[in-house]
């Protein structure tokens, strides 16, 4: 079958790879139908050493049941089902506590032994646990708005949990990627009555206004501090959503929450310490978030798409067959595209 590997930074190629296939007893195998390039994609694509043998990418993934494992009782032959970016049994005590990320039996798609979902097929491990079953076709119009749920919709959700985002409060989101936007939307469907986008190119604020953002700041660091501090009565903001994982980007995250406040991070950090905790600790501000339990949150967030509270699928400004996904890396690493969808 045909596969996206990653050998180092800029090197993505499509190879053909050995077919995928069920190893464990609580696999499925999924035929893919859609996946997608994330934005957390793109650090590699910047930073990776080369490898001989590449990374297998991808973690986000709609598509169709081939096959299941002897153990799976939930699932079968014919069933359209969203893949979260993490498997998890749905058992242990973290995915009781709604944390399926951290998951004793789980992992990640795309790291260690699990392969990458930006293929033609993708072993599912504790299928049971990690795949939801869709009730429609896998030529709806809601596609891409059900593949949000497998990361973006779901990351930008949990950005709005972790910072406490609720009716009445003030939110501020860090970044205008697609996590950032749905974050938009999240923070609007918590019931947020100001919502400030941190954000500089145009077709994403234009969509991010769309998706509910009152305010928009395109000034950076000491600048954007003083503008949301402006637009606030001096204080602050109530709740941020942190959608971008650099150290500036966590400063200004951390400056711009009011005593009291939350800041809720899903940027993967690129740095091993955060800033500002001096005056983080003395104003009192919660800091929280990690990688998105999508799993947790996609029953939730299913009802909206179906019936069309919600578009995150919006965000998905290119699509492209497995074969151009190299040149959607590229365009999404240069700012023309906010996120690529991939269709099969």
């Amino acid at each position: 079958m045909l596969a996206t590997v990653m050998f180092g930074a800029g090197d993505v190629r499509i190879e053909t790879v050995p077919d995928a296939r069920l190893i464990e007893p609580t696999d499925a195998l999924v035929v893919v139908t859609r996946a997608a390039i994330c934005g957390s994609d793109l650090w590699p694509y910047k930073t990776m050493e080369y490898s001989e043998t590449g990374r297998r990418m991808g973690h986000e993934a709609i598509g169709i049941v081939e096959a299941v494992g002897a153990d799976v009782r939930t699932l079968k032959f014919g069933n359209v089902v969203v893949m979260p970016f993490a498997y998890s049994d749905g058992t242990c005590v973290f995915c009781h506590e709604g944390l399926h990320t951290s998951c004793i039996h789980g992992g990640f798609f795309g790291a260690g032994d699990v392969d990458g979902a930006q293929a033609e097929a993708v072993r599912v491990p504790q299928a049971d646990g990690t795949l939801v079953v869709l009730p429609v076709g896998t030529d709806d119009a809601l596609m891409p708005s059900l593949l949000t749920l497998s990361d973006v919709m779901a990351t930008g959700h949990h950005a709005a949990v972790a910072a406490k985002v609720g009716p009445g409060r003030t939110a501020a989101v860090v970044g205008d990627g697609a996590v950032g936007l749905c974050g938009v939307i999240a923070a609007r469907r918590r019931g947020a009555e100001q919502i400030i986008l941190l954000g500089r190119h145009p077709n994403r604020i234009a969509l991010a206004r769309e998706f509910g953002a009152t305010d928009v700041v395109s000034e950076r660091g000491d600048e954007a501090v003083e503008r949301v501090r402006e637009l606030t009565d001096g204080f602050g903001v109530h709740s941020v959503l942190e959608c971008v994982g650099l150290e500036q980007s966590m400063r200004t995250a951390l400056s711009i929450a009011r005593p009291g406040g939350a800041v809720g991070r899903v940027g993967v950090p690129q740095d091993e310490t955060m800033p500002a905790s001096r005056p983080v600790f003395y104003n009192n501000v919660t800091v929280s978030g990690g990688p998105a339990p999508a799993r947790a949150y996609i029953e939730e967030l299913l009802s909206d798409v179906l019936e069309g509270r919600i578009e995150p699928g919006r965000v998905f400004d290119r699509v492209v067959r497995l074969d151009e996904v190299p040149d959607g890396y590229r365009a999404m690493n240069e700012r023309e595209a906010i996120k690529v969808l991939i269709e099969f």
